[in-house]
């Protein structure tokens, strides 16, 4: 959206600048405003994120959803939208996916529930070709994933990045860390996280804690990369990771969906619920804004 100064008069969402004077009406007979400061025009969709996109943002984020959701390939997407006369093509899709899922995932954690005090961390592995890349992911006792973050080595180095990531974007700090017996752990979480009490167990164990819920939180990624063709680039891949696990706390209750729609259904079947986190995810697509940009 679009900020208001207090003349009552648009803030420009290029450079943020308050004195803006109107210019005329568009093509589709919006109100034109044009900045001093920058000398650009802009309209109240300007500030969109979809600003510039030929199809609107409920088409994008449908598609968008779709992939991220369900095990579709781009190709897949683009036949179901070619059915309801949406002609684009796979690589759009993809293209899509790559600007909006990040962003969705950053607007959602601004409605998740608070962290727990206990964070599990892991990392699973995947092939590149004959590269190895890994996956750190951590979730909290209640099973909500906390961040991930993918990386080509499987090192202190990577730890620490991990940590960094997560303590920024979560804003909160862990009591205790479970790991497994990965030695460069411990040095990433001396460093980083020097006040959370690191424990240091495995899978299976009789008694005490384990690493059980990280390693069930894997198997939804792992089933969607193993569906899938891979990983192009450690980029592309992280910003569809992100997106991946944006959809699974909104569909898993770890979001207020309750601050995002404004009402809720009474129901609770499991039809209203896809129908809920569908509208949430619209909700969530249209906060989104377009980072101004300086110009050349």
């Amino acid at each position: 959206m679009v900020l208001v100064a207090s003349n009552g008069m648009p803030t420009c969402p290029h450079c943020r600048h308050s004195t803006v004077t109107r210019d005329g009406h568009d093509r589709h007979g919006r109100q034109r405003f044009a900045c001093p400061a920058c000398d650009r025009d802009f309209t109240i969709r300007s500030a969109s994120a979809f600003s510039g996109y030929r199809w609107p943002a409920d088409v994008i984020l449908m598609a968008v959803r779709w992939y991220l959701r369900h095990p579709l390939s781009a190709t897949s997407v683009m036949e179901l939208l070619a059915e309801r006369g949406i002609d684009v093509s796979n690589r759009t899709v993809l293209r899509w996916v790559q600007s909006f899922g990040p962003q969705l995932a950053a607007e959602a954690r601004k409605h998740r529930r608070p962290l727990g005090s206990a964070w599990y961390t892991d990392e699973m592995f995947f092939f590149r070709g004959k590269d190895k890349w890994y996956l750190y992911r951590a979730v909290d006792e209640y099973g909500q994933v906390v961040d991930v973050l993918l990386r080509d080595h499987r090192d202190t180095a990577s730890a620490e990045a991990f940590f960094t990531q997560a303590l920024g974007r979560s804003g909160q700090v862990p009591s205790a860390i479970v790991t497994d017996h990965h030695q460069p752990y411990i040095k990433a979480i001396q460093r980083t996280v020097p006040t959370a009490v690191h424990i240091r167990s495995g899978l299976h164990r009789a008694n005490g804690v384990t690493t059980k819920p990280i390693e069930r939180s894997h198997v939804p990624t792992r089933d969607r990369l193993r569906s899938s063709r891979g990983l192009k680039t450690m980029p592309t891949g992280q910003r569809f990771l992100e997106g991946f696990e944006c959809l699974r706390p909104l569909r898993g209750g770890h979001v207020k969906l309750g601050d995002v729609l404004p009402t809720l259904p009474t129901s609770a079947s499991r039809q209203d619920h896809v129908r809920t986190v569908a509208a949430a995810v619209l909700l969530l697509g249209m906060r989104l804004n377009r980072k101004p940009r300086a110009r050349r």
